[in-house]
Parts: C-alpha cells; sequence; structure tokens
C-alpha cells in the first residue's frame, strides 16, 4: 500500500511538470508606443504622473446635462441589449456551478419491485430500494482544467456586458449631441431664412426702381427656397435621430427632452494612463485575456485526457430477497467497486484534440494582441479627433464673424448701388456653410471626447 502512494505521489508530481496543474499567466505584452502623441506626432506611450484616468471618471462626471443623464440611465435600466447581456451572464454562471459539481459524487436512487408466481400458485412480492453513489477522484486535472475555464469564460463575459454597456453609453451620449446640433443648424437656417427672404424682398424692391431686372428677382428667391428645403431636410433628419435614440433606450419613437449645444460642458484635459492601465480598463481587452486564458486550461484538459481516470462507485440497497436461499426479512446490501481506466488506443482522437486545443490557444492569443493595438489605435485617433476639430472650430468662430461683417457690407453696398444681387447671394451662402461648418466642428469635437471616453474602457461606473 505504502509503495501505491509513493507512486501516486511521483506521478502526480510529474503532471505537475508537464502543465497539467499550471495556472494561467500573461503572456509578455509590447505596450510601449501604442498611443500616439498628439502633439509632437512621434510615436510616444502617453504615460501620467497618477493612476487616475479619464477612463475612471463615471459616465455621470462626464456627461453633466440632466437630460442626458436620465436618457442613459433609462437606456442602462431598459434597452434589451444589456439585458440579454446580463442574462448571459447567468448562463455561465450556472455553468460554472455546473463545473463545480462535477467534483461532488453522483447519487441515484431507483427502487424496484417485483411480483412473481409458479404455475399460478401464490404470488411472491420482492423489492429492493438501492441507493448508488458513482464518484470521479480528479487525480490528474480534467475537472480542475475544466472548473478554471468556465472560471474564465464567466469574467469574460462579464466583460462583454460592459463591453454592451459602454456602447450603450456612448451611442445615446452621442445621439444626444447629434440632436443638439442639428437644432443648432435648424436654428442657423432659420435665421437664415428671414435673411434670404430680407434680400429677395429688397430685389423686387429695387426692380421696381429700376435697379435690377426680373433675373435678379428669381436668383434671390431661389436663394430663399433652397434655404426652406435645407430646413425641411433639418427636420427630416432630427426625427429620424429621435426615433433611433428612442429605439436604443426601449421606449416608442417620440419626441426626445433635450438641452442646447452651447450650454454643454465636457471635459477637456485628458490623461489617458499607461499601457498596462489600458489593458486593465478596456473591457474587450480583458475579455480577450479571459479568452486566452480559457484556451490555456482547455490545452491542460486536452493533455489531462492522456493520463487515468480513476471511478469509486457504491452502492447501498435495502430488500426483503437476498437471492437464493435468502427471502425476508429485509436486509441491507452494500458493496464498492473503484476502476481505474487508463486510455491506450483512442484512434489519434486524443492528439488531435490536444491539437486542436493549441490552435486555438494561438487564435485566442493573436485576438488579445491585436486587441490590445485596436485599443492604443482607437485612443490615438480621437485624441487627434480631439485636437483637430478643436482648433477648427477657433478657426471658424474668425472665419463666421468676418462672414458675417461682409453681408452687413455687401447688403449696404447693394442699396447704394455699388455691388450687385450675386455678391450678396454669395455672401449669405458663405456665411450659411460657415456657420454649419462651426457647428458641426463643434459636435465632432464632442464625439471625439465619447470615443476617447469609449477607447479608454469607460462607461462601466
Amino acid at each position: 500500500m505504502k509503495k501505491y502512494i509513493l507512486f501516486m505521489m511521483s506521478t502526480v508530481a510529474l503532471l505537475s511538470s508537464c502543465g497539467v496543474y499550471t495556472k494561467y499567466e500573461r503572456p509578455e505584452v509590447n505596450t510601449k508606443g501604442i498611443i500616439r502623441d498628439v502633439v509632437s506626432d512621434v510615436d510616444t506611450l502617453k504615460a501620467t504622473a497618477d493612476t487616475t484616468t479619464f477612463a475612471n471618471l463615471p459616465w455621470r462626471q462626464v456627461f453633466t446635462d440632466p437630460q442626458l443623464q436620465a436618457l442613459i440611465q433609462q437606456g442602462l435600466d431598459k434597452n434589451p441589449d444589456l439585458l440579454n447581456a446580463a442574462l448571459n451572464v447567468q448562463i455561465v454562471e450556472s455553468q460554472l456551478k455546473m463545473s463545480k459539481l462535477a467534483f461532488l459524487p453522483q447519487v441515484t436512487f431507483s427502487p424496484q419491485g417485483v411480483l412473481s408466481s409458479w404455475d399460478f400458485g401464490k404470488a411472491s412480492q420482492t423489492y429492493s430500494m438501492p441507493l448508488n453513489a458513482s464518484w470521479t477522484v480528479d487525480l490528474f486535472g480534467n475537472l480542475l482544467n475544466q472548473k478554471r475555464s468556465s472560471q474564465m469564460a464567466l469574467l469574460a463575459i462579464k466583460d462583454y456586458q460592459v463591453v454592451v454597456k459602454t456602447k450603450i453609453v456612448s451611442g445615446i451620449a452621442n445621439m444626444y449631441y447629434t440632436l443638439l446640433m442639428l437644432d443648432r443648424q435648424l436654428e442657423i437656417l432659420n435665421d437664415m431664412s428671414g435673411l434670404t427672404k430680407d434680400t429677395w424682398d429688397m430685389m423686387k424692391l429695387q426692380m421696381q426702381l429700376g435697379r435690377y431686372r426680373s433675373t435678379s428677382v428669381q436668383s434671390a428667391e431661389a436663394s430663399h427656397y433652397s434655404v426652406l428645403t435645407q430646413i425641411e431636410d433639418m427636420k427630416r433628419q432630427i426625427r429620424e435621430v429621435e426615433n433611433s435614440l428612442s429605439l436604443l433606450i426601449g421606449q416608442p419613437a417620440q419626441t426626445i427632452k433635450r438641452g442646447k449645444l452651447a450650454d454643454q460642458v465636457l471635459p477637456s484635459q485628458f490623461a489617458t494612463g499607461v499601457g498596462i492601465q489600458l489593458l486593465k480598463n478596456r473591457a474587450d481587452v480583458h475579455a480577450a485575456e479571459m479568452d486566452l486564458a480559457s484556451s490555456f486550461y482547455d490545452v491542460n484538459t486536452a493533455r489531462s485526457r492522456f493520463y487515468p481516470s480513476l471511478t469509486i462507485s457504491g452502492t447501498g440497497s435495502y430488500t426483503n430477497s437476498g437471492g437464493g436461499m435468502i427471502v425476508n426479512p429485509g436486509k441491507i446490501l452494500a458493496s464498492a467497486v473503484a476502476s481505474l481506466v487508463q486510455p491506450i488506443f483512442m484512434n489519434g482522437k486524443l492528439t488531435e484534440g490536444l491539437k486542436v486545443a493549441k490552435a486555438q490557444y494561438e487564435q485566442d492569443y493573436n485576438t488579445w494582441q491585436n486587441a490590445v493595438l485596436t485599443a492604443g489605435s482607437e485612443v490615438s485617433n480621437a485624441l487627434v479627433q480631439y485636437n483637430a476639430y478643436q482648433k477648427k472650430s477657433e478657426l471658424e468662430a474668425h472665419r463666421v464673424e468676418v462672414l458675417k461683417k461682409n453681408v452687413e457690407d455687401t447688403r449696404a453696398l447693394v442699396s447704394s448701388s455699388t455691388s450687385t444681387y450675386l455678391e450678396v447671394i454669395q455672401a449669405q451662402s458663405s456665411l450659411l456653410n460657415a456657420e454649419i461648418s462651426k457647428v458641426t466642428d463643434d459636435f465632432n469635437k464632442m464625439q471625439a471626447v465619447v470615443s476617447l471616453y469609449q477607447a479608454l474602457g469607460g462607461g462601466s461606473k
């Protein structure tokens, strides 16, 4: 017996050295230069003095508009994708419990009764109430690695739940800011509609005085109706965005209560953190690593199938017939069996199964590495977009002021007959385009903040 125990201990030690019981450790990953410096245009890592980053801010501190906060909260409560993500977590949690219960014995109770008679004589009754138990001893880590793989799968599915939540928060914010942008552009178009109507009226008056021909009035009229057409198109876009946002927050399509673009306040100072923090914050990157860890334990499971499996079975039964000469009174019968099964020839299935598990591990490794690079690229893009649109907005603001003055001066010159109607229309068109561009740049800058927050893994708090 002592020799057998020593043999089993040496076998377990040997299997441990073969990697059957080893735990997952994160492979080396190079995070140097994954976030590009937007100022010097040099590929460097944007490190910070502390560990607090823009991504660590709760979404309520980033999106401070009360009406937007209410919409985000409604989306988090009612969005069907997020509700399904929560159900997926419950499913995987149950699967993990199943893998843990595999360590416990399986017990079945199967009572039986028999009624028999010889030559139509007096019938005899026999019965038994057996209780069967079977326990698989996890000597070689098969059940352990399956449990660990399920644990990693649970962490991954929880990460995906965070990914869905982040997308919902950023999606609602983007649609909300889109509505504010369209509202502001509609205001500009309404103002321009009045301006083009005044120009048209002025042209008609000038024609009556003999200073302009009917073609000039027709051009002014066409310019006015062009603006009216844009107004109708803008109203259509607003209605469509409202419908999409209503769907995202789980309600029938309806008008969305909202503030104004000029009243929005978003963070303007960003600390993106070092690369390893990015790996921690990004739920999708962490999920990809958990998939990798799950595959690691799947490889261990495939290895463990090459080794023996030990099963201990026991039966206890209360019966009124023990067979042979024993008939009544009732007796308790008990038995125990231990079996050891060692795979010898499995048609290459175990070897090929190990190859498949290793290949899947390599695939998940490549996916994880790509997720890291993708995260860095998205952060870099969001940073450069914010800086570019901020500068464009400042330049467009100066341009708008110049064009407003240009429209006023051109209209004054038309009144004194020193300028043509064409110059007025061109000045008004340039002003309209500049104002629309300014609003679009402001929106794009806000959208870059949302993209950066999402790229850094925000939205989970």
